[in-house]
């Protein structure tokens, strides 16, 4: 099959904070089960001027290639209801979208863009629900995996190079917990945005968790619960021992003491961390156990595999039960996104109210985000079209 990937190659869409996690995964996972893919960055901020022409260049690219399945990952508004339902329209292409974040972006985004796809997938098994509830009956609820490139067998604790690492950018409280483990006496060596060592290369990380004796993981949010993470799998897969902080549904996936350990509190997590540092035989059996289940289980292979075959049957239900055609007139959604002098001038007043506020550096994107809340609060799934609020204003900030 042919398979349109829409999403960014870098995570946020920035190259300084290197290869994106899903672009890393799912693209040489479509690769390697034999399907032809073709990206396209929607999260790039200097190959569109606005959010005009990233619509019109996807809705080009999928009449040149007329791939058989489009899978996205929508940061917010980027790709317009018009264009997705035009795309949804066609019946030849099945569109699916990969949801990050839904314990919180359910309710911001995924709800309102939901409808326009012939298939979801979502990480949270509490959220399912939500979308039947909201008219959405084809959710396929998956999760993260490991890359089967990456598949390692675990060093014994003994040849390990590091005690304890993690892997991650330095936001929310990250910082104040690794200082609280420090001034206990164990060290951690960190890595990503924000740490002193700075992000690593993609192809770096499995080779610094398998060299640990004990991989940490944070599974605190950008805002509501705590999140299973994609390096939930990736350390098992790459060999290492996953010490990882519990978020709801992880025990679909392994068992706690037996092929990773868990913490619950700042208190469990220093004395987990003693614990196996003092038992390395345990600590060598339990990563040997996670391997074997993320490699039989948890890879995206098997994630990517599953998700195409439901695209395509969501695609199949969904023209059954619409046989009227739609026609959607592209032209209109583009004179709906055009400014107007109100519009400039609300755009020139929000901002430099907010640079009163948050300073020059922060204003702009304490605009843009004070916009977006307002806005999805008020105008629902219409934030979401050419004519919404925040893209018109705030394109690519």
């Amino acid at each position: 099959m042919k398979v349109l990937c829409v999403f960014g190659k870098y995570q946020y869409g920035d190259p300084t904070r290197g290869i994106g996690t899903e672009y890393a995964a799912f693209v040489p996972a479509l690769e390697r089960l034999g399907h032809q893919v073709i990206h396209f960055d929607s999260w790039e901020k200097t190959k569109f001027a606005n959010y005009a022409e990233l619509n019109q260049a996807l809705l080009q690219i999928v009449e040149q290639e007329r791939p058989d399945v489009m899978l996205t990952i929508q940061r917010d508004y980027e790709i317009w209801l018009e264009t997705l339902q035009i795309i949804q329209s066609r019946g030849d292409v099945a569109t699916i979208s990969w949801t990050t974040d839904d314990s919180w972006k359910y309710r911001e985004v995924s709800r309102f863009i939901g409808t326009a796809y012939h298939a979801m997938t979502t990480t949270y098994s509490d959220c399912v629900p939500k979308y039947h509830q909201d008219g959405i009956p084809n959710v396929l609820l998956t999760q993260w995996a490991a890359n089967s490139e990456m598949l390692q067998q675990p060093l014994p604790a003994s040849q390990c190079r590091y005690q304890v690492s993690f892997v991650g950018a330095a936001h929310g409280d990250r910082q104040q917990r690794i200082a609280e483990l420090q001034s206990q006496g164990i060290e951690v060596i960190c890595f990503g945005h924000g740490w002193a060592n700075g992000s690593v290369a993609a192809e770096e990380i499995p080779r610094i968790v398998r060299e640990s004796v004990i991989s940490l993981n944070f599974a605190n949010a950008y805002k509501g619960s705590n999140q299973v993470k994609a390096r939930t799998f990736e350390v098992p897969g790459a060999g290492g021992f996953l010490l990882t902080e519990y978020a709801l549904g992880l025990e679909c996936c392994y068992i706690f003491g037996e092929e990773i350990a868990v913490f619950y509190s700042a208190k469990d997590l220093a004395e987990k961390i003693k614990y196996f540092l003092a038992h390395p035989e345990k600590r060598d059996v339990i990563a040997q156990a996670g391997f074997m289940r993320t490699k039989s289980e948890h890879t995206y292979d098997l994630r990517m595999k599953e998700l195409l075959d439901f695209a395509i049957k969501s695609r199949d239900e969904w023209l059954k039960n619409n046989t009227k055609s739609t026609q959607i007139a592209f032209e209109s959604a583009l004179a709906k996104h055009r400014l107007n002098s109100p519009i400039k001038l609300f755009r020139t007043l929000l901002v430099s109210a907010c640079t009163l506020v948050y300073g020059q550096k922060r204003g702009f994107r304490a605009a843009r985000r004070l916009l977006f809340e307002v806005s999805w609060r008020l105008f629902g799934n219409k934030n979401f079209t050419a004519s919404g609020l925040p893209g018109r204003l705030f394109p690519y900030q």
